[in-house]
């Protein structure tokens, strides 16, 4: 079985130990022990609290095929004749998109404002630590 530590989930989720300590206390998230006494996060109480968190708690309406959102907030809208540059950041990931400048005026995208990234891929590497 995985476990993590305290801060290994912070980490891994873009939040602050106090918040994972919050959500141990709420009973969001399975603890134990490791071998040397520290508290540690069992992986699979982990998983299903981030599949939770993704949803917001709830079942989203629209049906898609991109499994992969990013909820987060708008860091850089550079547009520059009709094509821009939009950054944004969900939790500890940088994502950035081109688009034209008519996607980011319809979308009334601005540094600061909530927006949702939608990922699909044919291609998706995953690697492990040793």
């Amino acid at each position: 079985m995985t476990e993590f530590r305290i801060r290994e989930v912070a980490r891994l989720l873009g939040v602050s130990d106090d918040t994972v300590r919050r959500w141990v206390n709420d009973g969001k998230l399975t603890t134990g022990t490791d071998a040397s006494g520290v508290q540690v996060v069992d992986g699979r109480s982990l998983a299903e609290h981030v599949k939770h968190l993704a949803t917001g708690g709830d079942e989203d309406p629209v049906r898609r095929s991109a499994r992969n959102t990013f909820t987060g907030i708008v860091t850089k809208v550079d547009v520059d004749g009709v094509m821009a540059v939009v950054e944004m950041h969900s939790g500890p990931h940088r994502l950035v998109s081109i688009m034209t400048r008519e996607a980011v005026e319809e979308l009334e995208l601005e540094v600061g404002s909530r927006a949702t990234a939608l990922v699909k891929s044919t291609h998706v590497i995953v690697e492990t630590p040793r």
